[in-house]
């Protein structure tokens, strides 16, 4: 894990997906990267996992659609329901694209999307951004809109501890930081 690799906010996540669609001088637009990162932000996937996809990997369960991987990274086999807004998102994105339920999703390198990302942080004046900051910003997101569960944040991304977690998301530093200000409030 690079720690120097933030987790975005979501103004940036918007700003970031939004100037890649569109482009801008110098740089074309990419609506297959704006994609692949939009993925890696909703599902909490690695970069490496979603390069992977393929139509035919989600697959409809009753009324909802799951996806069962082996993250390439662990080796670890993951299984988890797709929302159906992301489902659509990606069928759409298949059909508009003309890919088959059997091809890659996203046929480009790990290296084209960082390469391309890091042009349009540069462009946009964002450091320490990289694809993995997609997954800190899902993870991050998650945390908070679930009471702070660290728990459920660790086993969504299968880390091996809820400490694991907490410095992954960065809560450490943002415990002390609230610990100093309630004491400067007790004086």
């Amino acid at each position: 894990m690079n720690k120097k690799t933030k987790a975005l906010t979501t103004e940036q996540y918007k700003e970031i997906i939004q100037t890649m669609r569109e482009g801008f001088s110098g740089c074309r637009p990419n609506e297959r990267i704006a994609t692949a990162l939009v993925l890696e932000g909703n599902l909490g996937l690695r970069i490496s996992d979603i390069l992977k996809l393929r139509p035919c990997d989600i697959v409809r369960d009753g009324d909802r659609y799951r996806l069962e991987i082996t993250e390439q990274k662990t080796g670890k086999c993951r299984v988890f329901t797709v929302p159906l807004v992301i489902q659509q998102y990606i069928e759409n994105y298949c059909l508009r694209n003309g890919i088959d339920r059997n091809a890659l999703i996203f046929p480009i390198t790990e290296r084209a999307i960082q390469k391309h990302l890091h042009i349009v942080c540069d462009y946009l004046g964002f450091e320490g951004i990289s694809t993995h900051s997609f997954r800190k910003w899902y993870a991050t997101e998650i945390y908070k809109a679930n009471g702070y569960d660290i728990a459920l944040v660790q086993r969504l991304l299968q880390h091996s501890s809820a400490a694991v977690t907490q410095r992954y998301i960065g809560i450490e530093a943002q415990r002390i930081e609230a610990a100093i200000e309630q004491h400067a409030y007790m004086l």
